[in-house]
C-alpha cells in the first residue's frame, strides 16, 4: 500500500505532536471548549432558535448571500449585533476562521502595510500570506515596537491586527495598542473571538473592556461557536468598509450563506447575554478569583494557561486529570504554542466546587 506521508507522520509521532480526533466523552467534565458561558449546553436557546427558524418556510440559506441567501434572520441578527456594540454595520460568515482569512485578504491591497501581532490566530496568519501588501510581525504586545513600525510605515494604508483575549496566551490586547492604532490613524482589527461575550461591563469584549468607543477605522471580528454557543462568525465596522467587504472578500461573495439556525441561535445567546449580564459577569469573577487564589494565576477572561514545556508530559497530565478527576482540559502542542500548556477553561458550566478540586490537584502535579 502507498502512504507518501508515512515519513511525515512518523516525526509527528516521535516529537509529541501527532493529533488525533476523538469523539467527545459527554460523562467528562468540559474544560477544554470555548463554550465559555456554557449556552451550547442551553435547552431553551436550541428550542428559541427552531421557533424563530419555524415561522419561515425555508430553513437553510441555499445560496450566497449575494446571489439569494442573505435571509431576514441574517439581517436580524446583524443589526442587533451593530446596536449592542456601537457599530455601523455588519455581515455574518461562515466561521472565524473563514472570517479571517477574508477579511485579511481583502483588505490588504498592493502597497499597504500589515502590522500583526505575532500570537494573532492561524487563520489571520494564512490571511497574511495571501494578501498583496507587505506583512510585518511585530513582539507580542510589544507597543514601543509597533510604535515604531506605524511611523516607519509608508503604506499607502497601514492595518494592525490583534486579538481582543488572545486564545492561548489569555492575556488581552494592550490598551495603548488600541490607542496607538487611533493615534496614527491605521484600520485596526480586533479578533474578539474568544472576548466577546466574557470581559467589559455588557460583555462586549474588548472596546467595551476598555470603554473605547468604536471608530470609523475599527473592524470588530468575532465568532459564535465560542460564548455564543453556536457556530459561525461575523465582521462588524464602518458602513464604508462592510460595503468594501461586500465586494471584495471572498467569503462573502463565493460561499453559501451561514446556517439559518445557527445564526437564530447566536441571536437568542445574544438576548441571553444582554438580559442576564450581571449574573454572568458575577459567575466569572467568582472563577477568576478561584484560579488567582488557588494557582496564582491572574486572567482577564476564562482562559486559564498553564505552561508545562513538554509535549509528551502535557498529554499525560490531560491523561491525570481525565482519569483522576473525571475533567477534559486541552493539552495544547507545539507549534500552535511555543512551549506545551495545559489550557484550562473555566467554563461557567463547571460547579465553583469542582473548579476549586481540580485547581487544588493541579498545584500538586504541576511544577511551576
Amino acid at each position: 500500500m502507498n502512504h507518501p506521508y508515512e515519513s511525515e507522520l512518523k516525526a509527528l509521532k516521535r516529537s509529541g505532536r501527532y493529533r488525533e480526533r476523538r469523539i467527545r466523552d459527554s460523562a467528562l467534565i468540559d474544560a477544554a471548549s470555548n463554550d465559555y458561558l456554557g449556552l451550547a449546553e442551553n435547552r431553551e436557546l436550541h428550542l428559541k432558535a427552531c421557533e424563530t427558524l419555524s415561522a419561515y418556510p425555508d430553513h437553510a440559506p441555499k445560496a450566497s448571500m449575494l446571489v439569494n441567501g442573505y435571509h431576514p434572520i441574517h439581517a436580524a441578527f446583524e443589526r442587533a449585533l451593530c446596536e449592542a456594540n456601537g457599530f455601523e454595520a455588519g455581515i455574518v460568515m461562515g466561521s472565524g476562521f473563514n472570517a479571517n482569512i477574508g477579511l485579511i485578504e481583502a483588505l490588504i491591497r498592493k502597497g499597504d502595510v500589515l502590522l500583526m501581532d505575532e500570537e494573532y490566530h492561524a487563520s489571520g496568519v494564512a490571511g497574511s500570506r495571501m494578501c498583496e501588501g507587505e506583512v510585518v510581525f511585530f513582539p507580542h504586545n510589544d507597543v514601543s515596537t509597533l510604535e515604531k513600525e506605524l511611523i516607519r510605515s509608508s503604506g499607502k494604508r497601514t492595518i494592525v491586527a490583534v486579538e481582543g483575549i488572545y486564545s492561548m496566551g489569555g492575556d488581552c490586547v494592550s490598551r495603548e495598542i488600541i490607542e496607538l492604532a487611533v493615534k496614527y490613524e491605521a484600520i485596526l482589527i480586533l479578533d474578539e473571538a474568544h472576548s466577546s461575550g466574557v470581559i467589559g461591563e455588557s460583555l462586549m469584549g474588548i472596546l467595551d473592556y476598555y470603554a473605547i468607543a468604536p471608530t470609523p477605522r475599527m473592524i470588530k471580528m468575532g465568532t459564535l461557536g465560542k460564548a455564543y454557543g453556536s457556530f459561525g462568525a461575523y465582521v462588524l465596522s464602518s458602513a464604508h468598509i462592510s460595503d468594501y467587504l461586500i465586494n471584495r472578500a471572498k467569503n462573502v461573495i463565493y460561499a453559501t450563506a451561514p446556517s439559518l439556525y445557527d445564526t437564530a441561535l447566536a441571536h437568542h445567546s445574544l438576548i441571553f447575554i444582554q438580559t442576564n449580564v450581571k449574573i454572568l459577569r458575577e459567575k466569572i469573577k467568582i472563577r477568576q478569583r478561584i484560579v488567582r487564589e488557588i494557582l496564582g494565576i491572574d486572567v482577564p477572561g476564562l482562559i486559564v494557561p498553564i505552561e508545562i514545556g513538554d509535549n509528551r508530559e502535557v498529554i499525560e497530565l490531560q491523561k491525570q486529570l481525565k482519569n483522576e478527576l473525571g475533567i477534559e482540559v486541552g493539552a495544547i502542542r507545539q507549534p500552535t504554542v511555543k512551549k506545551a500548556i495545559l489550557r484550562l477553561i473555566t467554563r461557567l458550566d463547571i460547579d465553583e466546587a469542582v473548579l476549586v478540586q481540580v485547581c487544588e490537584r493541579l498545584t500538586q502535579i504541576w511544577v511551576k
